[in-house]
């Protein structure tokens, strides 16, 4: 009876169905993480986007107090800034997940 069960294969995976399945198994998950890094690239980069978008500048006026005989009792002087474009501001950085547009050369 031992013996049977040791011969039987019915039911049996074979190494190469298992390393078949495997190897689909992996192309599909760097498929998705590829796709993955893409969309999380693209929402940085809307983030990004969306905070250089930001006007930052301000003005603050000053204010003052005074006495009845024209001396300040108190002064608070006002502050400004302006907030210049930057570099990437105006969506022109956008970083995009593509194939690369020319062929690498053989190396000599």
């Amino acid at each position: 009876m031992l013996n049977k069960l040791w011969n039987d294969e019915v039911g049996a995976i074979l190494s190469a169905e298992i390393v078949l399945v495997g190897t689909i198994l992996v192309l599909g998950m760097l498929v998705g993480l590829v796709e993955l890094q893409c969309s999380i690239v693209d929402e940085l980069n809307d983030l990004g986007e969306a905070f250089g978008a930001l006007n930052q500048s301000y003005l603050a006026a000053g204010t003052a107090s005074f006495k009845a005989d024209g001396t300040p009792k108190g002064i608070a002087y006002g502050s400004h800034f302006t907030d210049r474009t930057d570099s990437c501001d105006g969506n022109e950085c956008a970083i995009v997940c593509i194939a690369p547009t020319c062929a690498e050369s053989p190396k000599p």
